[in-house]
């Protein structure tokens, strides 16, 4: 298995690089969507082994493929305010392949949308409750099934259903890992009820686009678009076109054999760096040095962990596993330097929350999921450098923090010019918040840290090992932050995931 453990990291890895590497030269300069060709040569050079389904790692390469020709062809660049959507383009159409090739799947999505409107009580408990911000800081298009989340309401209107469980499989993860349009749920209902509509009408209302979404998938995210007033290129024309050239690719997945869930995840999760993590606002970001140096000392530490543990695996899963707890191990590092914990923040961005809502009630729907991809990442992170502390004492030792047994190497960090020098960018007797402001702004967009291009990639090398098992949602306990600290365990779903 070392051959898959190997090849995980190195096509992770280099997907990781192409962005840091490309954010770090061009963060100066006006983003064009060329800039992220490194990435797409990147994803070309996936492999596919022995005992992987070529099938799957086709949709990620393709995807990425057609991704950048598609968006190449239609505009030279995308402005920041348009760029979080570019990975929301690509479920819809593959949702609208599946149904049209699939009678019975199309069946079962018809059904769903019908279940949706019998869920009224439902809707309106779950959209009054996001509204009011009673579950507190919430990822709104979570990958598990948070509270509050999306894919949680999903799942409980789809566990009662006489549908096959293959179908409410796919119909979940194409809101979760998938993406299907750009929508949150309450977001409907909050606008509506702000602009005058009793409680009754914005339940209809978020209702009708809750359906929407579903029967017309490609449709719904034009809407979606031309609601949030998307100028930088025409979204239906680039669905429609990667509609078709993606066609051949999703049919040759589901005469394979692919999970419709593993169909409708894969192609979308890996493109968000065309035009997302490469763009405007990532440079625009980057442009401080320090944010720019904590991306690339977490990246660092990912690589040299992972190498570090080459021997050591023994599932696929451990490798996945170890690249995300040792970036939350680097970014609770960071910022307990300056003397802050992933406790203290997690109180900070609740209390800021509740004060949040009350001035913005029509917040967007998703306005605090990086913040709760944040938190969840540091709380974790917490955990494995306070039991390394503990197990170190007062030895004059480094700090080596364990993820499920595997040694974590923090030395990047301490080796980095510019976050071991704080005081270089602030007022130089004062430099104790520098890395903690920066980290402030990771916290609205830690893309790079979290990473999803490395997630993205090792997961679809997951995935093509058991393409007949759904990758998404995670169907287990995440130990998120606000679950870990708050009483709303019991509003979880992941125990009675579909």
């Amino acid at each position: 298995m070392k051959e898959i453990y190997e090849k995980m990291i190195n096509e992770a890895m280099k997907a990781q690089r192409a962005d840091v590497e490309t954010i770090y030269e061009k963060r100066y300069t006006d983003f064009k969507v060329v800039d992220a060709e490194p990435y797409a040569k990147a994803v070309e050079g996936m492999t596919v082994l022995d005992n992987q389904a070529e099938s799957v790692i086709n949709m990620h390469k393709n995807s990425v493929k057609t991704h950048f020709k598609v968006l190449s062809s239609l505009t030279d660049t995308v402005r920041p305010e348009d760029d979080p959507f570019v990975e929301h383009y690509q479920t819809p159409p593959v949702l609208e392949i599946l149904c049209e090739e699939d009678g019975d799947f199309a069946d079962s999505v018809d059904k769903f949308v019908q279940a949706i409107a019998d869920a009224e009580a439902l809707i309106s408990k779950e959209s009054i409750r996001r509204y009011g911000g009673f579950y507190g800081p919430t990822c709104v298009v979570d990958f598990a099934l948070m509270p509050g989340s999306t894919s949680n309401v999903v799942n409980q209107i789809l566990k009662p259903m006489d549908i096959p469980t293959a179908h409410k499989q796919a119909i979940l993860s194409a809101k979760s890992w998938g993406m299907n349009t750009s929508y949150g749920i309450g977001d409907a209902f909050a606008n509506a009820l702000e602009s005058g509509m009793t409680a009754a009408e914005a339940t209809a209302e978020e209702i009708k686009t809750l359906q929407m979404i579903y029967s017309e998938p490609i449709e719904a995210q034009g809407t979606l678009m031309d609601d949030a007033e998307h100028s930088s290129f025409d979204v239906r024309k680039y669905m429609n076109t990667y509609k078709k050239e993606m066609t051949s690719t999703i049919k040759a997945a589901m005469d394979d054999g692919v999970h419709y869930g593993n169909i409708v995840t894969v192609p979308a999760y890996c493109v968000g760096d065309i035009a997302h993590h490469i763009a405007q606002s990532t440079y625009n970001m980057c442009k401080d040095d320090m944010t720019m140096a904590i991306i690339q000392a977490t990246t660092d530490v990912i690589e040299n962990t992972l190498r570090n543990n080459l021997d050591n695996f023994t599932s696929p899963s451990q490798v996945l596993n170890l690249a995300t707890g040792s970036s939350a191990c680097s970014v609770e590092y960071i910022l307990e330097l300056d003397g802050f914990n992933a406790s203290m923040v997690t109180d900070l961005l609740n209390k800021r929350f509740h004060n949040f809502v009350q001035q913005y009630p029509t917040r967007g729907a998703a306005a605090e999921l990086h913040n709760c991809d944040f938190m969840d990442m540091i709380y974790r992170g917490w955990g494995y450098i306070t039991t390394a502390r503990k197990q170190r004492s007062s030895e004059p030792i480094p700090l080596v923090p364990k993820v499920k047994g595997f040694d974590v190497d923090l030395s990047p960090i301490g080796e980095n010019e510019v976050i071991m020098n704080p005081q270089r960018y602030t007022y130089p007797s004062c430099g104790i918040t520098v890395r903690f402001s920066s980290l402030m702004r990771l916290a609205d967009f830690p893309c790079l840290l979290t990473s999803e291009p490395i997630t993205a990639t090792m997961m679809t090398n997951v995935i093509a090992l058991n393409p007949e098992v759904p990758g998404s949602p995670v169907r287990g306990c995440k130990h998120c932050a606000f679950c870990s600290i708050d009483a709303k365990h019991e509003y979880c779903q992941w125990r009675e995931s579909v």
